[in-house]
């Protein structure tokens, strides 16, 4: 992929910004959706549009960007990048998101923060596959080491788990949010490589403005589905009864709502953001590694225990990261090492 106008450490710097945005919402994203049901909310529909609702604040870094742009080009600076072909195909995978979203805050309302690692577990090997059919990635014995290995550690925190079935959730509704969650595993496994296209087939320079316009849009489309879900279920007017019998109480119900909001945000821009700076694998593998500390936090905060298997699962996912990282290495010295060759040739082929 072209990344006009970008170093390598420059590039190597944004996506090390957007692992961390990536970890803030990885993280936090999930614990807080628990939060809400765990506290007395039930509404599905609204934690799903939660998750994407913080897309206005995607608004604040594009107007930076734009004042900058203004600064340095004057009245000739482009007020927005997108084409109405990008436009519509963000809007499109937007929509697919929005329906992503909804399974998993169903899938998320039957089942501990614990299992949410066979999602990620699954999502990882859907978005290998995925890349490899859709972008054509190309996979590296390491890469396919870090593949297996983050997902049996996954797999494995999400099977021997001690996180139980929910008090007040039947056996039937605890399976059918366990195949939800797989379900909505399988759907960002194929969104995440369909991000990677549109920057592949934009046919224009991929900017951070555009990147984060796309994600704009995406989340934007997501909302307004979840929305339409929100008013057939009459969600809106539950909202104020439901913040009256919130557990912490309601000042803190519109609180958790909020951040919940915000930290969603930061799990999509840190999404594309990664994509953006290297692949969708990449994304995967990061939304997997950051697995083990999404279960630390839930121990720490949900005080859920720390058996032998997640410590386990802790250093297969940690193995998996540096086998990843290892690999892109490894090909970028293998990279460099080949541009002389290519130079000296050139300049033997101008000779003679």
């Amino acid at each position: 992929m072209e990344h006009k106008g970008l170093s390598t450490n420059m590039r190597r710097i944004l996506l090390l910004i957007n692992c961390l945005i990536l970890a803030v919402g990885i993280c936090g994203g999930p614990l807080m959706m628990r939060l809400y049901y765990v506290e007395g909310g039930s509404r599905v529909w609204f934690s799903s549009w939660l998750q994407t609702a913080g897309w206005p604040l995607t608004l604040i870094p594009l107007a930076i960007l734009y004042f900058y742009r203004r600064k340095t080009e004057g009245s000739d600076a482009k007020f927005y990048f997108i084409t109405p072909r990008i436009f519509i195909a963000s809007f499109v995978i937007g929509v697919v998101t929005g329906l992503d979203d909804f399974l998993y805050s169903w899938g998320g309302s039957k089942l501990p923060v614990s299992t949410s690692s066979l999602l990620l577990a699954a999502q990882l090997a859907f978005t290998g596959v995925g890349a490899f059919f859709i972008v054509k990635l190309k996979f590296t014995p390491y890469s396919i080491n870090a593949v297996i290995l983050l997902t049996v550690g996954a797999v494995l925190l999400g099977i021997r788990s001690n996180g139980d079935r929910p008090e007040g959730v039947t056996s039937k509704a605890y399976i059918l949010g366990f195949m939800m969650t797989l379900l909505a595993a399988a759907l960002y496994g194929v969104i995440l490589p369909c991000i990677e296209l549109i920057y592949l087939k934009a046919k224009q320079a991929i900017t951070a403005t555009l990147v984060l316009e796309i994600q704009m849009i995406m989340c934007l489309a997501a909302t307004i589905f979840c929305t339409v879900g929100m008013i057939v279920n009459n969600d809106f007017q539950a909202i104020s009864r439901e913040a009256k019998q919130f557990n912490l109480g309601e000042a803190r119900y519109y609180t958790v709502i909020v951040w919940t909001a915000i930290i969603w945000q930061c799990f999509f821009v840190g999404v594309i953001g990664v994509i953006y700076c290297s692949s969708s694998l990449m994304s995967g593998v990061m939304i997997a590694v950051l697995l083990p500390v999404t279960e630390v936090l839930a121990v720490v905060f949900y005080r859920e225990n720390f058996s032998g298997e997640k410590g386990l699962a802790l250093f297969l996912s940690l193995w998996g990261f540096v086998s990843y990282f290892y690999g892109e290495f490894r090909q970028i010295k293998k990279q460099k090492n080949k541009s002389p060759e290519i130079e000296t040739t050139t300049m033997h082929t101008e000779s003679v």
